[in-house]
């Protein structure tokens, strides 16, 4: 039975293969690349599909990616660079804070000497904030006199001590602003 059909495929293969020449003029309804006379290779199944939207989805997302990170960075990047010149920072120095640490009853008085420097925008600002001086004295005395030795220990420490005292002062000299609080020496004792 089963070589039956497939003798009549072959036979009705090689018909359509010769009326071909005399079909060429008609073109059939409903196939759209049926011209090609290609075998037919049967409905892809679902998984296959999906695993092809899949495959062009990342190759169509990679490719993005790639000209939206390297095609137009590359050639705005030194017109950039190269139209923003750096700007010099300028420094206040500060005198000499002398704090004694809080601690509990039992413990003995422990110090803290700071050496602090004010990096500002520009000089304009300098002379905009030199009369608020005594205020962001105050302002640093009375939060360092609050803190206890552990409170500095580790590089954490120092960090959280320098934003806490960078916001303190932006606070105390509105509304001109200090870049950075820097340390020029910390000594506890």
């Amino acid at each position: 039975m089963a070589k039956a059909k497939k003798a009549e495929e072959e036979d009705e293969f090689e018909e359509e293969l010769e009326d071909g020449d005399e079909q060429e003029t008609e073109k059939p309804k409903g196939k759209l690349f049926s011209w090609l006379k290609l075998p037919s290779l049967g409905k892809p199944s679902r998984k296959v599909m999906i695993i092809a939207a899949a495959g062009l989805l990342v190759l169509g997302g990679g490719g993005g990616a790639y000209f939206y990170f390297f095609s137009s960075s590359e050639h705005e990047a030194p017109a950039k660079h190269a139209a923003a010149p750096a700007k010099p920072a300028t420094f206040i120095d500060l005198p000499d804070v002398l704090v004694n640490l809080s601690g509990g009853a039992n413990e003995r008085t422990q110090y803290l000497k700071v050496k602090i420097v004010l990096e500002v925008p520009t000089p304009e600002v300098v002379a905009e904030i030199q009369p608020l001086m005594p205020r962001v004295l105050d302002t640093f005395q009375t939060y360092l006199r609050e803190l206890r030795a552990t409170d500095l220990d580790g590089s954490a420490g120092l960090y959280r001590l320098k934003e806490e005292l960078t916001r303190r002062v932006n606070a105390a000299v509105a509304p001109n602003r200090v870049t950075a609080v820097l340390f020029k020496e910390i000594i506890v004792q």
